[in-house]
């Protein structure tokens, strides 16, 4: 399968990019859905900010660097990449936050109706947020599987929230038909991102979508702990209520008023002072994801991970796929169900293959298309089928690791 994937890499319109990235020497990294390589340009970009912006401007640069407007500017940024307009999405807080936000904003947007709907397997901040508000006597969360979802849409559901792509198995909602059914039934709709973000084409406003959040550090190479961002459709800003109300959201922050003003527009989801060295490296990230283009890099990550399913039925592998077989309906990942994945995982990191593992049996890989070749999608796969048939896993210390686990 190389001869393959060399010609194949060769072909790659997008194969300039790799270098684009820093990537250690003898690593296959099939874990950028969790955290994104990293830009070669994002070094010199902080050292300016750190140096010159920070070192030399001190707090000058505050006007003079225009950090006051960097959410905005690199929401701008991240907003045609989810299909919004570049006013209705800002660069803040993390997505924990930004779901606390948001979701408390359209239950104050629905009285007299308090049920959160989701799906039980969500990521768990998305479900933890809801268990939050609950405590609270804010929300009432409704989990369902989502077979039954359409059905538990009742005239008590204020909001139905979502991710777009699951972050265990990758399979994707339609989002089209999902915020339609909500809408009818009178809710409103919340997508989270973040596994989608820079992979997969989205389409907010194409599908009229209400709020939405995700991350900067997957597919955005924003760097660990980047911020995240908000979205919230032009049509919902003049009666936005975010619970958040600190003092960067206000209208006039540096009059230092007793009384909470809210910042028209997008601007009213900040709260706390901008983070701006992580801004700094989210904004290199999001600049290069645009440049190569979302189309591009969607139609690269289904031609990975069908390359990566070739080459494992041409090892003679039979494994148990838990991601959609089809790829126009999953992520940017494939998932195997394995008694043994955390032991798998760790014998691949060992060879320098690294993917990741979902409790309790799941075996995740990644495709970040803008920087894998498929010569790593070759060698990723030889790999795993020799440690599945040598027993590799088996050593003493990936199962005791396992055990741990």
């Amino acid at each position: 399968m190389i001869d393959r994937a060399k010609a194949l890499d060769a072909a790659d319109p997008l194969a300039e990019y790799r270098g684009r990235f820093t990537l250690p020497e003898g690593i296959v990294y099939l874990d950028g859905n969790s955290l994104g390589a990293l830009p070669k340009a994002t070094p010199a970009a902080m050292a300016r900010v750190v140096e010159q912006e920070w070192g030399d401007g001190l707090i000058r640069s505050w006007n003079d660097a225009d950090w006051f407007a960097m959410g905005a500017r690199v929401g701008a940024k991240i907003a045609p990449l989810v299909g919004a307009q570049s006013h209705e999405v800002i660069a803040c807080d993390t997505v924990s936050v930004n779901l606390f936000k948001l979701i408390s904003a359209a239950l104050a947007k629905r009285p007299g109706r308090n049920v959160t709907l989701s799906e039980p397997g969500n990521f768990p901040t998305d479900i933890y947020m809801i268990e939050g508000l609950e405590r609270q006597g804010l929300a009432v969360q409704r989990l369902v599987p989502r077979d039954e979802m359409f059905e538990a849409l009742g005239d008590d559901v204020a909001l139905l929230m979502l991710t777009h792509a699951h972050y265990k198995t990758g399979e994707l909602f339609d989002m089209a038909a999902m915020t339609k059914a909500a809408h009818d039934a009178g809710a409103l709709v919340l997508w989270d991102l973040s596994h989608s973000t820079g992979a997969l084409p989205v389409d907010l406003n194409g599908v009229n979508a209400d709020f939405a959040t995700g991350c900067g550090y997957k597919y955005l190479n924003g760097g660990p702990g980047a911020p995240a961002f908000a979205y919230v459709a032009e049509r919902h800003h003049d009666d936005l209520a975010q619970p958040l109300t600190g003092w960067f959201g206000h209208a006039r922050p540096f009059a230092f008023s007793d009384e909470y003003e809210a910042a028209p527009g997008i601007e009213q989801l900040q709260c706390g002072t901008s983070p701006i060295l992580g801004l700094a490296a989210l904004e290199v990230g999001a600049d290069l994801i645009a440049e190569i283009g979302v189309d591009r890099l969607h139609a690269k990550s289904r031609a990975l991970s069908e390359f990566f399913l070739e080459c494992v039925s041409g090892h003679g592998l039979e494994l148990d796929l838990v991601s959609p077989s089809d790829s126009r309906t999953r992520g940017s990942q494939l998932s195997f169900r394995h008694e043994n994945a955390y032991a798998l995982c760790q014998a691949l990191i060992a060879r320098g293959v690294i993917g990741d593992f979902r409790d309790p049996d799941i075996l995740r890989l990644g495709f970040a298309p803008a920087y894998l070749r498929f010569e790593d999608i070759a060698e990723a796969a030889r790999h795993l089928a020799e440690v599945l048939q040598t027993g590799e896993w088996q050593r003493d210390e990936f199962k005791k690791m396992a055990a741990v686990t």
